[in-house]
């Protein structure tokens, strides 16, 4: 391994660079470790599977730049540095529950699920769980060097608690003091504007997903079709002046898979050879740079036979 030294403004630090031969050499012995037992045919039965993201070799770096795939088990959806050497443990899946036990109780109050209507049992848990855990595994993302993970656990994180702040009944007092001065109407407005914001944050994060996982995308194409529809459902209402029931229930709707598939790449993030029988699945778009490796690999090997 070369390594070199270096400083910055804040003081000095030592920095490892590890060569593309070193990298390949690592991934080559790493996939000869556990294709060992393997014949023949299951080793190309597993090769197979990792081009879809599932599979004993699905997380094994292949690739020379010593860069691993895009994977929401990580919440990282480009290519990203091996973290084996960090002192900190994953944050993603605990963000990614956090995140998706909120949106799970809320939307099945959305969808009028056992005919419940308020949302302030959501509170206690957009406090507590979605909202201060899901922010502290949003810092810890920033320790681990995760940009996109930082900012988006850290602003759903903030999203829970403002939306904890905004419901509290009797506390804060902002629901009723704008209906105090400008009617019912008005704090509907408002908390159309506020969820509309989110969804233009979640589009910008949804762009940015485009050339990662299956997985990854559909978690953010249906947390944004949910801010979109409850804001729609805000905004555009019923003859009684109120949030418009469909429209609300369709973004419940969105809002349940969002949940659901949140504990998925939560999940994906969890369980490894060493705790689980089987690798979850994420399927890299054939678009991504996983996807084009794995196809220049391909034809590599068929040039080669």
């Amino acid at each position: 391994m070369a390594t070199a030294t270096g400083h910055d403004g804040a003081g000095y630090q030592n920095k490892e660079y590890t060569s593309s031969a070193d990298s390949g050499e690592a991934a080559r012995h790493q996939e000869a470790n556990i294709t060992r037992h393997m014949t023949a045919e299951q080793h190309e039965t597993a090769k197979k599977a990792a081009r879809f993201g599932y599979g004993p070799l699905a997380q094994i770096n292949t690739a020379e730049s010593g860069l691993l795939p895009a994977f929401g088990g990580e919440f990282q959806p480009g290519t990203y540095k091996g973290v084996e050497g960090r002192k900190f443990a994953n944050p993603a899946p605990l963000g990614l529950s956090a995140f998706a036990l909120t949106t799970f109780v809320l939307s099945l109050i959305n969808m009028g699920t056992r005919s419940l209507a308020e949302p302030n049992i959501v509170v206690a848990i957009a406090f507590g769980y979605g909202g201060l855990v899901q922010l502290l595994a949003g810092m810890w993302e920033m320790a681990v060097g995760n940009t996109f993970g930082a900012t988006a656990l850290s602003s759903y994180g903030g999203f829970w608690i403002a939306f904890g702040i905004i419901l509290t009944p009797g506390g804060f007092e902002i629901a009723s003091s704008i209906e105090a001065a400008q009617g019912a109407g008005a704090f509907y407005d408002s908390f159309g504007f506020f969820l509309m914001g989110w969804f233009i944050f979640t589009t910008i994060l949804l762009i940015a997903t485009l050339r990662s996982t299956v997985a990854f995308f559909c978690l953010f194409f249906t947390l944004d079709m949910t801010f979109l529809l409850l804001g729609i459902g805000y905004l555009q209402r019923d003859a009684t002046n109120s949030p418009n029931p469909p429209i609300i229930k369709a973004g419940g709707f969105f809002g349940l898979l969002a949940a659901f598939l949140a504990w998925y790449n939560a999940m994906a993030g969890i369980l490894d050879t060493s705790n689980s029988f089987f690798i979850v699945p994420v399927a890299h778009f054939p678009w991504s740079v996983t996807g084009s490796n794995r196809r220049k690999a391909q034809k590599a090997e068929r040039s080669n036979v």
